[in-house]
């Protein structure tokens, strides 16, 4: 009669490894607080002597799930389509949980839910990424309970001093002041902004006050005739540019707050007459995927999806394991296509004039790309 083979245990991994018990747990879970060459040794005797983890009596010991929960919130309206960012920001924050040995559970939530009791407090998940946030003036005291409650959560976007430590975001105003400066080297003088530009929404009021400022900085005053409200969608996109386009206001430069809203100034621009970029420049920010397969290609600021979903999931492991992290600001690039064009120029007419035809349909096409 055959007996089973006797499981590896961790003790026995410490035991060759000649460490402690409590470093081969760490080194397994891959915490930054083991050396990586130490490690690496304990992983791979781990793999030698076919170690598994337990999961389900870990989490008994440790009152821990070892799953995150990443909560995507309605934004607009209950068949809005999720941000292309943040999927792109899902696939790094999901290849670095589990690097990290965590699930990662995924959820489209709505305003009115109460995150901190449905998962942490009834240990569904471990600690919270939040993508997204809506008005945040409505959101904004739900955060604030959570900081109080102690819940472990990180928010990507708003660079709020209420939640130091729990935000992680991209440095909004360097970048739409990179974006205006290109547009300035380029000789383009009224430049308009496109996106809101309220406490409802802080990331895009930073990128408005990096505009704002940089016109300032060569004694420009913003045109408020020249700044138009629009939401992170193609069709919001579109209506702000008609809204430009019928004001009766020369413009030769756009700055959109995003480039979903990029896309559908430019196909409003187009749709009546004007040319993309001869007419007027256009600038997004995101860098999502198809803006550089758009039509013509469009510049925007590229925000570093891959660093912000590494840092999101770092962070907030570092914030379960009793740790303290500090909120800080991904430095954006800006990124130069076909909806710029030209060679920066200071010869540019500052009264340049924009012929417009004839007004036409204010109905959005059903597609923007």
């Amino acid at each position: 009669m055959s007996s089973k083979p006797i499981k590896a245990t961790s003790i026995d991994i410490a035991h060759r490894a000649n460490v402690s018990q409590a470093t081969v747990s760490r080194a397994l879970r891959n915490s930054p607080l083991v050396r990586p060459e130490t490690r690496q040794r304990i992983q791979r005797i781990a793999e030698e002597m076919r170690y598994r983890v337990d999961r389900t009596a870990a989490g008994l010991r440790t009152r821990r799930s070892r799953t995150l929960a990443l909560l995507l919130f309605e934004e607009y309206s209950n068949d809005a389509q999720i941000n292309p960012f943040f999927l792109n920001m899902l696939g790094h924050i999901t290849r670095t949980a589990a690097r990290r040995g965590f699930d990662l559970l995924v959820s489209f939530q709505q305003q009115s839910e109460d995150w901190h009791t449905d998962y942490e407090l009834s240990n569904r998940a471990d600690g919270l990424i939040l993508l997204g946030y809506g008005d945040y003036t409505t959101s904004a005291e739900r955060l604030r309970r959570l900081t109080e409650s102690g819940a472990h959560f990180v928010i990507w976007g708003p660079v709020i001093e209420d939640l130091h430590g729990h935000y992680l975001g991209c440095d909004n105003e360097l970048g739409t002041r990179r974006a205006t400066e290109h547009l300035l080297k380029l000789g383009r003088r009224r430049i308009a902004f496109a996106g809101g530009a309220s406490e409802q929404c802080p990331e895009f009021l930073q990128r408005y006050r990096g505009y704002e400022s940089t016109l300032r900085a060569v004694d420009l005053e913003p045109d408020p005739l020249l700044r138009v409200d629009a939401q992170s969608t193609p069709a919001s996109g579109y209506q702000a540019g008609l809204q430009l386009v019928n004001s009766g206001q020369n413009f030769d430069g756009v700055i959109a707050a995003s480039d979903l809203i990029a896309i559908g100034v430019i196909r409003a621009l187009m749709d009546h007459g004007l040319s993309v970029p001869q007419d007027v420049s256009v600038v997004g920010f995101d860098d999502i995927v198809t803006a550089s397969y758009y039509n013509p290609p469009l510049s925007t600021v590229r925000q570093d999806t891959r660093r912000a979903g590494e840092r999101l999931v770092e962070n907030l492991i570092e914030l379960i394991d009793g740790g303290t992290v500090q909120s800080t600001l991904i430095e954006p690039e800006l990124v130069i296509r076909g909806s710029c064009g030209g060679h920066p120029s200071a010869s540019r007419s500052s009264t340049r004039k924009v012929t417009r035809p004839a007004r036409k349909s204010s109905t959005p096409p059903v597609t923007t790309a």
